[in-house]
């Protein structure tokens, strides 16, 4: 492969890893920064790590096996200089009705085809246009993320010893609704206070990992409770899940095939989008603190090389998580060394210290979740979403709705679709065909101090498109035009200089109108027709239809042209 060849696919893919940049210009004083965060954020990921594998129905192992994995390759792969991946609480719900529906290797196989399109993404350069998901949408299924994570941890906070608890948000609550005379005095003592260290430890120090004080001190006390008393037991991650593993799993495949890859494409894009959102909104966040610059596209790749990786080793989906993004932010991270850092204190607990992980209370996790999903629903943002116009509000409400009762994979699309629609609405209702006569202001709708006026021929009719000329537009367009077909003007100019683009709708509009025109013997003057509009009317073969010279690039050729045929035709008649 030649030099030239080589620069040339380099500049096609957009893939340039922050940490090898980072690496060049490194110091001491940068690596004791990044130790200094990596330990930090390892200890804080501990906790969480646990708790979204717990949650998302697979057991602590994985949780930590994920983070570690996934955390390392989105350090070492993406494009923010300090992004933190792993697992996180917005998945919890896709990945727990994978799992009810189709089990851990459906899981992995929907994981690795999330990160398939996640690299497509981003050598696709999807990575800005990614950042354009209307924000109503981000709000509305964050916030039906948190409340779902909320009701999943309503057994274990309240000790109400159910199992096989509906997936589906309604009977779920139901279930709960008719048990909650079963509501353990132990459990829900546990989970009080671990609640009250967590929302106490900020207090007293913004740098407390909460989370893991809270598990430290409770799984202490319960384990001298349990051992000195007789009235005190309560369920922990030993007890439900047994002994665990202390080593990484050997790698290990599994069965694709077409069947398979369609039944389990939506869900893996879902995990797809949703990744890809919350990675890139963690890398702005981050931006915004640091003054550093995201790579978006690279980002992507590595995100879904990341979740490319993980499910050879059972791991569930991997993300930017904004959490321990800041916390490495706040204590001095500023290179990806800092995530890989984080990566081996996590693997480090996993290989000497997870016998001690058993003796967590699975209540404790629950509060430790409970406050997760508060922090995730943004309801201060809901409230001032509320202020926005209706179509805003009700992107909102349904996404938020479909999120909660049905299913992510569907409030994503919905909430799209619907975000779509109102905006296209809203570029139709902004987008006006004017319809000049008589007298024509070459200056109007400018900052032109100097108004020209041209006269415009009796037969001459003048129409503006002032704004996008696309398919809702070329609708209205055809209405106004049908509208005035009985005047039957000599001359139609379709003046189109606020026209930044046209799609094929428009086109074919057109198409139509000018051979309905021609039949009537009615000519077609195009005019102010920008150079990329224009390359799209001569694809689409107008130019011939019409003639090329009956496209003008300014208003005045038009009005002369425009007038001559008038002239003409009346000099005929």
């Amino acid at each position: 492969m030649s030099t030239d060849t080589k620069a040339a696919f380099r500049s096609a893919i957009d893939f340039h890893p922050k940490l090898f940049s980072a690496l060049r210009h490194y110091s001491s004083e940068r690596l004791k920064a990044d130790l200094t965060a990596g330990i930090v954020v390892g200890i804080v990921a501990l906790p969480l790590a646990i708790a979204f594998g717990i949650a998302s129905g697979v057991s602590p192992t994985i949780g930590l096996i994920t983070a570690i994995i996934g955390g390392f390759m989105v350090s070492f792969f993406g494009g923010c200089s300090v992004q933190i991946g792993g697992p996180t609480g917005a998945f919890i719900v896709i990945v727990y009705n994978i799992i009810a529906q189709f089990g851990l290797h459906g899981l992995a196989i929907a994981t690795f085809m999330a990160g398939v399109i996640l690299v497509l993404m981003g050598l696709f350069r999807l990575g800005t246009v990614i950042k354009f998901i209307p924000y109503p949408i981000v709000v509305g299924f964050t916030a039906g993320i948190a409340l779902t994570i909320f009701s999943t941890q309503i057994n274990d906070f309240f000790g109400l010893g159910l199992r096989d608890i509906p997936g589906q948000f309604l009977p779920k609550w139901g279930m709960y609704l008719r048990n909650f005379d079963h509501i353990s005095l132990n459990a829900l003592a546990t989970s009080l206070v671990a609640l009250f260290i967590i929302i106490l430890a900020p207090k007293i120090s913004k740098k407390l990992p909460g989370a893991l004080i809270a598990i430290i001190l409770v799984t202490l006390g319960s384990y001298l409770l349990g051992r000195y008393t007789d009235w005190y037991t309560i369920e922990t991650i030993g007890d439900r899940f047994g002994t665990m593993a202390t080593d990484i799993p050997a790698p290990h495949g599994f069965t694709l095939n077409m069947a398979t890859i369609n039944l389990l494409l939506p869900s893996a894009f879902t995990i797809a989008v949703l990744g890809a959102i919350e990675s890139l909104l963690s890398a702005t966040v981050a931006d915004g603190v640091t003054g550093s610059r995201t790579n978006s596209n690279t980002e992507l790749i590595g995100q879904g090389i990341a979740n490319i990786a993980v499910p050879f080793f059972g791991g569930i989906p991997v993300t930017g998580a904004i959490a321990r993004t800041m916390t490495n932010i706040t204590n001095g991270g500023r290179t990806p060394v800092a995530g890989i850092v984080h990566s081996l204190v996590l693997l480090l607990i996993f290989l000497f210290a997870m016998p001690l992980i058993n003796y967590v209370p699975l209540a404790c996790l629950a509060a430790v979740l409970m406050v997760v999903s508060y922090n995730m629903s943004g309801w201060r943002t809901i409230v001032g979403i509320f202020k926005a116009p209706l179509g805003d509000i009700s992107v909102l409400i349904v996404t938020f709705l479909l999120t909660v009762i049905f299913d992510l994979t569907i409030a994503i699309e919905i909430g799209l679709l619907l975000a779509i629609v109102f905006f296209l609405r809203r570029v139709t209702e902004n987008t006006e065909i004017k319809v000049y006569s008589e007298q024509l202001d070459v200056a109007e709708g400018t900052d032109l101090s100097t108004h020209e006026v041209l006269n415009v021929a009796k037969g001459v009719g003048v129409y503006e498109i002032d704004g996008p000329f696309f398919f809702g537009v070329a609708t209205k367009f055809e209405e106004i035009m049908r509208s005035t077909m009985a005047d039957k003007p000599v001359v139609r100019i379709i003046r189109m200089r606020k026209v930044s683009f046209i799609d094929a709708t428009a086109i074919h509009n057109l198409e139509i109108l000018i051979k309905a025109s021609q039949s009537d013997g009615i000519h077609i003057v195009l005019s102010g027709v920008k150079p990329n509009v224009r390359a799209s009317l001569e694809h689409a073969g107008i130019d011939k239809l019409i003639g090329a010279d009956h496209i003008c690039d300014h208003i005045n050729k038009a009005v002369i042209m425009a007038n001559l045929i008038a002239a003409d035709a009346r000099r005929e008649a």
